[in-house]
């Protein structure tokens, strides 16, 4: 890997191309494309997040999903090969099951809001889910596995559970969505 980016401006996808990681090369639009792009955005998303003040727990696991992400992403360039296991989703499952279980439960709908790092992970998971819509996208019409449709649905779950927990770190609440609130005019 040691030089395999020594050269960033190689200007072969001036033409509107790109090359797969098995050598492919492909329209900048191709699905493919689209969902790798989503999933880098998200991962970049996560990054920003990553410069909040935040828990050193959550810190973690927010450093091990962008090392997740950039495996799911490679495995996205590279046709038929593996890189996102049940195990990637068993980690997720068990942050689920950890965070939740230190939230209140749901009675509203809550809004993307609260604090500036709850904010950011509302974020993350928008981005997210459009990440998933594109994977599934890609799944329509080429092999994707089911880790990786997995992965992302869960991840998108978990990032509104951090979004939840980040709100309540320094004494904040979900923002309730207030259904029967009267227009102003």
């Amino acid at each position: 890997m040691g030089h395999r980016l020594s050269k960033i401006a190689t200007r072969t996808g001036d033409a509107g191309t790109t090359g797969l990681g098995d050598g492919r090369r492909v329209t900048k639009d191709d699905a493919r494309i689209v969902a790798i792009g989503e999933v880098d955005e998200l991962n970049s998303h996560v990054g920003v997040l990553l410069c909040e003040s935040l828990p050193d727990d959550l810190r973690a696991a927010l450093t091990t999903i962008q090392h997740d992400l950039f495996d799911l992403g490679g495995e996205l360039s590279v046709p038929g090969h593996t890189m996102v296991t049940d195990v990637h989703l068993r980690r997720l499952d068990g942050w689920l099951t950890e965070y939740n279980a230190t939230l209140p439960p749901l009675k509203e709908f809550i809004l993307p809001a609260g604090s500036r790092a709850a904010s950011h992970a509302h974020v993350c998971r928008t981005v997210c889910r459009r990440a998933e819509r594109a994977i599934v996208m890609l799944g329509a019409i080429e092999e994707v596995s089911a880790a990786v449709r997995g992965y992302v649905n869960r991840l998108s779950d978990l990032l509104f559970v951090f979004a939840r927990a980040l709100n309540r770190v320094n004494g904040g609440s979900d923002v309730l969505w207030q259904h029967d609130r009267t227009a102003k005019r």
